[in-house]
């Protein structure tokens, strides 16, 4: 069974905490792993880009010369394609990049990220996280003790607080979420991921089978 330290808010072994090996355990599976990444990326895409083909562009309601005896090429609007300022041929259109991923795909993917960082040695777990003045460098220093260092981190608090949220707005290298919110990218995106024991635990209470 996989077990974990616990750490208090020095930085000291507080306890250990077991885990399930239906969650914490399971097989890591590249493509599948891949395929969560590649959805959540693209549902991130706006897919509001968008340019004007012919039919959209101004001007260019009169043929702009005889079709035939002038020796030039024949020509039906001066919005064509081939012109200058005219419609761009086959180019983006607003859409929806969204994807479709079943739930227990879904499930399974975080299961394997989780289980891919704890075998990694990337997770971190403390007793709780309290950052009662709500400034960045108590959150900082805090972080620091545990031995996180200033590289992307992810820290999954039971339940996000005001004054946690306040402090860690302003650390760049510092995502905070909660249990039922944390995705496939960001566990596999952070260098390193601290939980708090409870959020670990709400975690794990949310994937198991």
């Amino acid at each position: 069974m996989p077990t974990v330290p616990v750490l208090d808010a020095t930085g000291k072994k507080a306890g250990t905490l077991e885990l399930k090996p239906d969650v914490f355990g399971v097989e890591i599976r590249g493509p599948l792993l891949h395929q969560a990444v590649t959805r959540e990326l693209a549902d991130r895409r706006a897919g509001t880009h968008d340019t004007r083909g012919r039919s959209e562009v101004s001007g260019g309601g009169r043929k702009p010369w005889r079709q035939k005896g002038t020796g030039r090429a024949r020509q039906g609007s001066i919005r064509a394609t081939q012109w200058k300022g005219g419609g761009k041929p086959f180019g983006p259109t607003p859409r929806s990049y969204e994807q479709d991923m079943p739930r227990e795909m879904r499930r399974e993917a975080l299961r394997a990220a989780v289980a891919a960082k704890l075998a990694a040695g990337r997770i971190s777990v403390v007793e709780a996280v309290a950052v009662p003045d709500g400034k960045t460098k108590s959150l900082v220093t805090q972080l620091g003790s545990l031995g996180v260092k200033a590289e992307p981190t992810l820290l999954v608090v039971r339940e996000l607080g005001e004054n946690v949220a306040r402090s860690a707005r302003n650390v760049s290298w510092l995502t905070v979420e909660t249990p039922l919110h944390v995705s496939v990218y960001q566990l596999l995106r952070a260098r390193q991921v601290v939980f708090e024991r409870l959020g670990l635990l709400a975690l794990e209470e949310a994937l198991g089978k």
